[in-house]
C-alpha cells in the first residue's frame, strides 16, 4: 500500500511517499504560498496527483499542520500559518481529493514517526516531543495516535513548569495568556530568555551551548535548563508512564541531555527506579512528513 504524507509547512510544503515497510519512495518540496488559503488546496491536490502519477498507484493521504483540527467546528485552530485558522481544511482537502484525508499537528507526526520505525520502534507507549521555537508533544500507544476528545493527548508545554522555585514564579507570559508554561523555559527563544536575564548578554540557543564548554555562566545556564526538562519530563512519567520519551526538534540536539535529564528527573518520578529511556529521534526533520503519511494507516 503506498502512503503519502504531507508537511505543511510555513515556508516549504513536502510531501513523502512510504511504501508499507516505510521505504522512502518519493520526496518532493514546494514554497509555501503564505497568506493563500486556495493556493495552499492546489498544491496539496497538485502534488498528491504528481506523486501517484509518478509511482502509478492510488495512495492513503496523511497531512501535518501547524496547528490542529477542532472537534466541535471541524475548522482549523491554533496555526501558525494563520491563513488556515477558520477554514475547513480537512473537508477541503477531501473534496479535492476525493477520498478522505487525516490531519494531525505536527507534533503528532513526530511522535507517530519516532513510533511506527524511529528511536521509539518496539515499545508500546511513546511520548514523542518537541523542543524547537515552541513545545509540543504526542502520545502513541499500540501505534496509534491517542488525540483525545478535545485533540489536546500530548500537549505538556501548556501545564505550568512543575515544582517552580522562586526566581521561576510567576513565568514568563506564554502566547496562550498563561503565565510560566513548560513552553516558556523550555523552547530555545527560552534559553536564550534566561541566559539574558541572568547574565545581560543575549545569545542564541546555540551559541550558548558552544560556549558552555568552558565559559560559567553559559554552562550555568545550559544546567538551569536540564534541570527544568527534568521537571518537567518527570511530570509526565508520574502520569502517563510512557516506555520511552523520543525528543526532536532544534534543541534535541544536544547530547548531554540524554545523560543529565534521566540523572535528575529521578528526585521528581514517584518511584522508588525509573526505567523509562530517554532517546534522540532516528528521522529528524524527516519525522514530521513521516508521520504525516503513516496517518494514513
Amino acid at each position: 500500500m503506498l502512503r503519502l504524507g504531507i508537511d505543511l509547512g510555513g515556508t516549504k510544503t513536502e510531501i513523502i511517499g512510504l511504501n508499507e515497510d516505510g521505504r522512502e519512495l518519493l520526496r518532493k518540496r514546494v514554497k509555501t504560498e503564505r497568506g493563500n488559503y486556495q493556493a495552499t488546496l492546489e498544491t496539496i491536490t497538485s502534488l498528491v496527483t504528481q506523486a501517484e502519477q509518478t509511482l502509478g498507484e492510488r495512495a492513503t493521504v496523511g497531512i501535518g499542520t501547524p496547528g490542529a483540527v477542532s472537534p466541535a467546528t471541524g475548522l482549523m485552530r491554533n496555526c501558525n500559518s494563520t491563513w488556515l485558522n477558520g477554514q475547513p481544511l480537512p473537508r477541503d482537502v477531501a473534496r479535492h481529493l476525493g477520498r478522505d484525508v487525516r490531519i494531525e499537528n505536527d507534533a503528532n507526526c513526530f511522535a507517530l514517526s519516532e513510533a511506527t520505525d524511529g528511536a521509539g520502534q518496539g515499545h508500546r507507549v511513546v511520548f514523542g516531543v518537541i523542543l524547537g521555537t515552541g513545545v509540543g508533544g504526542g502520545i502513541v500507544v499500540d501505534g496509534k495516535l491517542l488525540s483525545g476528545p478535545n485533540r489536546i493527548a500530548g500537549e505538556w508545554g501548556h501545564n505550568p513548569l512543575p515544582w517552580p522555585r522562586d526566581d521561576e514564579r510567576p513565568g514568563p507570559l506564554c502566547y496562550c495568556g498563561q503565565h510560566g508554561c513548560i513552553e516558556t523555559f523550555l523552547c530555545g527563544p527560552g534559553l536564550t530568555r534566561d541566559h539574558a536575564r541572568h547574565n545581560g548578554v543575549e545569545l542564541c540557543a546555540e551559541e550558548i551551548v558552544a560556549a558552555a564548554q568552558g565559559e560559567a555562566c553559559s554552562l550555568a545556564s545550559i544546567e538551569r535548563y536540564e534541570e527544568r526538562l527534568a521537571r518537567a519530563l518527570a511530570t509526565v512519567i508520574n502520569v502517563l508512564d510512557p516506555d520511552a520519551i523520543v525528543l526532536g526538534g532544534g534543541m534535541s540536539n544536544i547530547a548531554r541531555w540524554y545523560e543529565s535529564v534521566p540523572r535528575l528527573w529521578a528526585q521528581w518520578v514517584f518511584s522508588d527506579r525509573v526505567d523509562t529511556p530517554l532517546l534522540r529521534h532516528r528521522h529528524g526533520d524527516s519525522s514530521g512528513v513521516r508521520g504525516a503519511a503513516w496517518l494514513g494507516i
